[in-house]
Formats: C-alpha cells, sequence, structure tokens
C-alpha cells in the first residue's frame, strides 16, 4: 500500500496552495527551491501550514480534491483547529446547490478524521 500526506502551504502573496505527496520533506524542498512547476514556483518562500498524518494515497488524494475546492476562510479554519468556524463554513448557504448531499452529514462523518488531524504543524496560534 502506497502512502501518502495533504498539506497546505502559504505563499509569499498570502495565498493557500493544498497538494499531496508521498514525501512531504522532499516535496516541500522541492517547492522552495522552485523546481515545483505551477502554483507556488514563483510565489516563494512557502511554509507549510497543515499537514496530515501518513494515510492511503487513495484516501491522501480525495482529501486534497476536497480541500482544494475550499474557501480561504474555510482551509484557515482547519489550519488554526477552529473546528466550530469549519462547521459553519461548511453549511450550504444555497439550497438549489446542496439539494442532494446534507453537509451536516458530511461534518459528522468526517468530525472525527478532523479531530485526528496532525497537531504538530507550523502554524502560529490565531488567537
Amino acid at each position: 500500500m502506497k502512502l501518502g500526506v495533504v498539506y497546505i502551504l502559504k505563499c509569499a502573496d498570502g495565498s493557500l496552495y493544498t497538494g499531496v505527496t508521498s514525501n512531504l520533506e522532499n516535496r516541500l524542498a522541492d517547492h522552495q527551491s522552485g523546481r515545483s512547476a505551477g502554483y507556488t514556483k514563483r510565489r516563494c518562500p512557502l511554509k507549510l501550514m497543515w499537514n496530515t498524518d501518513v494515510m492511503d494515497i487513495q484516501d491522501a488524494i480525495l482529501l486534497e480534491k476536497q480541500i482544494k475546492h475550499w474557501s480561504c476562510k474555510k482551509k484557515l479554519a482547519l489550519i488554526y483547529e477552529e473546528w466550530e468556524q469549519l462547521h459553519e463554513l461548511s453549511k450550504c448557504k444555497n439550497a438549489s446547490r446542496c439539494k442532494h448531499a446534507s453537509l451536516d452529514y458530511a461534518w459528522e462523518y468526517n468530525k472525527s478524521f478532523y479531530s485526528e488531524i496532525n497537531k504538530d504543524n507550523t502554524c502560529p496560534s490565531s488567537k
């Protein structure tokens, strides 16, 4: 089984980049050196803000795709472990877009996962 890690970087321009890798240390070095083509190449220096524990790579890829679609506010709530704000930001504000899925159910289903996210990140306190 291949393993992976999902991570969020803060770029020099203040934007957030979400990625997935099987080797976080090497991937961060690639991003910092500019060897990584794409979004982060011209946005150095970068700071690791959050990462998961090691997990199955397929689960990591799915989580990365989910987080990439989140707003910046929602990503920041995850980074700073503001669980109630994350829950509020997960609520559907447009009934016509949410008629096929219950985000409250998704929150309850994923709450245990999010509560076990690696707490040893390099983020300063948001308070």
